[in-house]
């Protein structure tokens, strides 16, 4: 039996078009028939894999002083907002390991019981973290 002889009764009836709802645009309907992702989150599961992050690095003694040296400078000049590049480590969320940050801006405040520094535009960075600060202040004493 074909086709036209099967629906023979109906075949040549208009099509029906509803007065509720308006008709799907050709691009929605095709959507109806994409493949269905079985594996949500998989291919963000091999991009977080993938992704590097950097160890910290743990500094010597001789650059430890050096770097409380140059934040007793800049307390000394803290009312000036002194203008400076800080090189921070900054933890990953996801993953062991982090990245290093190059800041640069205006300091505004360092709290040397409490470990942190804050500059100008909010960021607030913690001291242990800061692996070495540039400042026009230095080139003279260091």
């Amino acid at each position: 039996m074909s086709t036209t002889e099967k629906y023979g009764d109906i075949i040549h009836l208009p099509h029906p078009v509803s007065e509720k709802h308006p008709r799907m645009p050709m691009q929605d309907r095709a959507a109806q028939f994409s493949p269905f992702a079985a594996l949500t989150g998989y291919e963000e599961a091999i991009y977080e894999t993938g992704r590097l992050t950097e160890e910290k690095t743990e500094l010597g003694e001789e650059e430890k002083a050096i770097l409380d040296r140059k934040q007793r400078l800049l307390l000394e000049k803290l009312d000036e907002l002194p203008s400076l590049t800080v090189t921070y480590f900054v933890p990953d969320e996801k993953k062991s390991g982090g990245a290093y940050i190059r800041k640069a801006g205006n300091l505004k405040k360092i709290n040397p019981s409490e470990r942190w520094m804050l500059l100008t535009d909010g960021t607030k960075i913690p001291l242990d973290d800061v692996m070495s600060i540039e400042s026009k202040l230095f080139c003279y004493v260091f």
